[in-house]
């Protein structure tokens, strides 16, 4: 979540919080919750509740039923879902809470951005080591997943849920009425191998696009595919964060600018509260969007019956991973040995297979990856493209970055406050850059 981010990203998606409003967003995450919370209730039954952000792909409603097929078989659990769509928000309230001790579910999902902040020393303490707990075997997980959530002193603070390798959604109906091709082969040639590519296809687009249409969704989401798909971002090897000095934020920024100053995209920001950037799925307003694996299933949500079998997903310009997340347990929680059972069984290969033949979040255990399950899966709300063929492929090219502690906070500083003042109310690059130093070093103390 994806993205959400996905956070993403899920790998995937995200506003600021200021300080003066955790308190005020904290029901977010916990439903109200308080410390007499946990134990069995009335009905004798241990309630486990899941704080998440996006989509994860478990509920019952629209996601792969995994909640009830655990409930059949543990009669003696309920699991409780708290749900938010704003990452930004939801990683901020979680901080704050696991600072006070209490209020906190007894499973967190962590997404990626913010992995490197949760295994450092101030934090790590406040997770249960997953290394050790039960049904967790870290060796199911790719490598460099189960690393990213790893401390120094091998201890595991949580369990990858999925990755993000990352493809581009598109309107074919959109792209034909704007003198574009529309088969997804031909379609990746257009782009192929450089985003600069993907800016001149956008002004193409543009000359002939169908009324009230942009290119793009938002320069903010152009801003994080292109970045993900750097090998320098926002900290360097020793995981230190150098986000002036990295190539790959200066590419990022210089093309998301671009796009945004030639008017290529529908000016929205992703996964806002108010739901602009939903709706403007169901009424069209745009004929691309970055779509890592996770995406898949925001756009089946968001864009409706009425434009089932509209979307195609074509190859990236540059293979990349945006997003993917973990589910941790922390020391607070009222049921920590359940909690532990529930995320390794959510994380197990077969769950996370149901779990992207569902909702199109790659799994980040190998077996669940290689599975032909996953391979030849397909989304019934994107017809007959092959889905798991595209994301399998796209996932073998993945060449992960480093990350640090700082990563998820510098990126919402970058596109919050920077790409999308330029976007949405005209300010000057350089202008916008300079309020994102400020910004940056006001508020990040390392």
């Amino acid at each position: 979540m994806r993205t959400s981010s996905r956070t993403r990203g899920r790998s995937r998606r995200t506003a600021i919080a200021a300080v003066a409003g955790l308190a005020t967003c904290a029901v977010l995450i916990t439903g109200c919750s308080s410390d007499s919370e946990g134990g069995a209730g009335s009905d004798g039954k241990i309630e486990l509740r899941v704080g998440t952000f996006g989509s994860f792909g478990y509920d019952n409603k629209t996601g792969a039923k995994l909640y009830a097929e655990y409930e059949k078989l543990n009669p003696n659990i309920k699991i409780v879902e708290n749900n938010v769509s704003d990452g930004q928000k939801y990683w901020d309230t979680l901080k704050l809470r696991l600072s006070q001790g209490s209020g906190l579910s007894d499973i967190q999902a962590i997404e990626v951005g913010y992995i490197a902040e949760a295994t450092s020393p101030a934090m790590a303490g406040k997770f249960v080591d997953l290394a050790t707990a039960d049904g967790v075997s870290t060796a199911s997980f790719l490598d460099w997943k189960i690393k990213q959530a790893t401390t120094p002193d091998n201890k595991v603070v949580g369990l990858g849920t999925d990755i993000g390798p990352m493809a581009i959604c598109y309107r074919k109906d959109l792209f034909e009425k704007a003198g574009l091709p529309t088969d997804r082969e031909e379609v990746g040639k257009l782009w192929e191998g450089d985003w600069k590519k993907f800016i001149e296809q956008g002004k193409k687009y543009k000359a002939k696009a169908p009324e009230g249409t942009a290119f793009h969704d938002s320069a903010s989401g152009l801003f994080n595919a292109v970045i993900s798909s750097s090998p320098e971002q926002y900290s360097n090897s020793r995981g230190q964060l150098d986000w002036e000095n990295s190539s790959g934020v200066e590419k990022a920024w210089d093309l998301a600018s671009e796009a945004a100053e030639a008017d290529l995209t529908a000016k929205l920001r992703q996964f806002d509260e108010k739901g602009s950037w939903n709706a403007a799925f169901k009424n069209s307003k745009f004929a691309t969007v970055v779509c890592p694996s996770w995406m898949t299933n925001i756009i089946k949500d968001q864009a409706g019956p009425e434009n089932q079998g509209k979307w195609d997903i074509a190859a990236p310009p540059v293979a990349a991973n945006w997003g993917g997340s973990f589910l941790s347990v922390p020391k607070a929680g009222k049921n920590t040995k359940e909690a532990a059972k529930l995320a390794a069984w959510l994380t197990a290969p077969e769950q996370q297979a149901k779990v992207f033949a569902k909702a199109g979040l790659m799994p980040s255990t190998t077996k669940a990856m290689e599975s032909e399950e996953v391979k030849t899966a397909k989304i019934d709300y994107f017809g007959d493209t092959p889905v798991g063929e595209i994301y399998s492929a796209a996932a073998q090219k993945i060449e992960p970055a480093p990350i640090g502690r700082y990563d998820g906070q510098v990126k919402t500083f970058i596109t919050d406050n920077g790409i999308l003042d330029i976007e949405q109310r005209g300010t000057d690059p350089d202008a916008a850059w300079k309020n994102v130093k400020n910004l940056i070093a006001d508020k990040i103390d390392q």
